[in-house]
């Protein structure tokens, strides 16, 4: 499949230092897009600069900040030009027993995975409404389709994105502008793996319900994303597009 019209396209992708965040940066900058990378970590933000072929830029920010937002899409801008595509990967994850979560530890993950998340995709939907083109595309998680214990916050910061993204779609498609959501399975990451790897139990259990019968890569995530911001989906909007191995649909 090719993606000729990424080429040039500058796209900014929040977390994409690390895990699927940087499958979905290598992804863009393979087609020839203009990449610009945020992150907090100014160490994995210079080895994911390294690592990729093109000129990619990274900006060392904390998505939490959330009343600078148009500051960082004004970094982004000046260094790679209007945004055309916007991808959120960042989030964060608390395991934690429901009774234990304090308010404050249970505002902070919605404030990054969620209100950060509105936040950014306001200041950079001005421009592309105007323009009237972009694409915006969510990452959520397949948590928000099932019961998982001990994630209460990660999981109702999830849900909000896509229901976020069915609000965004039926208010911004009308003016050129996508907006789409990716759900991911269970996919092979530090964060995952840290959690499989130490209860082989639970791994057992994901791996006997998914009917592909492995985990899946960064990359099944990252070509996903590339499809949804490229013309080949240029009549889709409002989705939330499942990327586990048929893990939802498992038994």
């Amino acid at each position: 499949m090719s993606y000729e019209d990424l080429k040039g396209k500058t796209v900014l992708i929040t977390g994409g230092a690390s895990g699927i965040g940087f499958a979905v940066a290598r992804a863009f900058d393979a087609v020839g897009a203009q990449v610009v990378i945020v992150g907090r970590n100014r160490d994995k933000l210079q080895r994911a600069r390294e690592q990729c072929a093109g000129a990619v830029s990274t900006i060392e920010f904390d998505l939490g900040d959330i009343d600078r937002m148009a500051e960082l899409v004004a970094l982004a801008t000046d260094a790679k030009g209007d945004i055309d595509v916007l991808v959120h990967c960042a989030g964060i994850n608390l395991k934690k027993k429901a009774l234990a979560v304090s308010n404050h530890e249970y505002e902070d993950i919605v404030r990054t995975n969620q209100t950060a998340v509105f936040a950014l995709t306001r200041e950079v939907a001005k421009s592309m409404i105007v323009r009237g083109a972009g694409s915006i595309i969510m990452i959520s998680s397949m948590a928000t389709h099932y019961g998982i214990p001990e994630v209460v916050a990660y999981t109702a910061s999830k849900s909000a994105l896509e229901g976020m993204t069915r609000a965004l779609a039926v208010e911004w498609s009308p003016s050129g502008v996508r907006v789409n959501c990716v759900a991911p399975g269970f996919i092979v990451t530090p964060m995952s793996s840290r959690a499989l790897e130490g209860d082989p139990e639970r791994k057992a259990r994901v791996l006997a319900r998914t009917p592909m019968g492995r985990l899946g890569e960064p990359s099944d995530v990252a070509n996903a994303v590339l499809f949804l911001a490229s013309s080949h989906a240029r009549y889709i909007t409002g989705i939330v597009l499942p990327v586990d191995g048929g893990n939802a649909i498992g038994f």
